[in-house]
């Protein structure tokens, strides 16, 4: 289970990097690839919203129950869950007003956007530093055969490559992990 969190987590950190190569672009006055904010928008509603935070839930709410100190200073999971999708609701009407030609200030895009960047980020290191460890410590095996039970097994639409809504936010993925990887070879030879 925890190994499944943690490649969500890594997969969550590829759309963060895209979306900041996004919100470079439109920090130096060029036009963002607006299909590909929507879709990681569309993205974030989906999986993350829909099945990845109630899994982490799930461990959190069993974790509070084994031990609640240990629950205590990690803080509550699930009102954060609850402020990530305030971000990502404030993300996604700062893309609509721009593309609906409402007045928008840059300024503000890129706060909202960089906000939505590194609060995805110190949650995700907060959970893999504090709750993950946690939960593999305490949790007894019948807690994780319970937690099992419990959830969800849908596959990530994006990273499975089954969703063709998400084809050209896939595409710009791999054409990023191609570029560090020539990146990184050149960078050696």
């Amino acid at each position: 289970m925890i190994e499944v969190l943690l490649e969500e987590h890594r997969n969550i950190e590829k759309l963060l990097v895209v979306l900041e190569q996004e919100l470079d672009a439109f920090d130096h006055s060029e036009s963002p690839d607006y299909e590909i904010l929507h879709a990681i928008i569309d993205y974030f509603q989906d999986y993350p919203e829909g099945y990845h935070h109630p899994k982490e839930d799930i461990l959190f709410e069993k974790l509070k129950l084994r031990d609640p100190g240990a629950a205590q200073r990690i803080g509550d999971v699930e009102d954060e869950h609850e402020m990530e999708s305030m971000r990502l609701q404030r993300l996604s009407e700062a893309v609509s007003d721009i593309l609906a030609g409402r007045e928008y200030l840059r300024q503000n895009f890129h706060d909202v956007v960089r906000d939505f960047i590194e609060y995805q980020r110190r949650h995700m290191s907060k959970e893999e530093l504090l709750l993950f460890p946690a939960a593999a410590k305490t949790l007894k095996p019948e807690d994780w055969v319970e937690i099992d039970a419990r959830m969800d097994d849908r596959k990530d639409p994006l990273f499975d490559g089954t969703d063709q809504k998400f084809h050209a936010l896939r595409q710009t993925i791999l054409r990023w992990e191609q570029e560090i990887g020539e990146t990184r070879v050149r960078a050696r030879a």
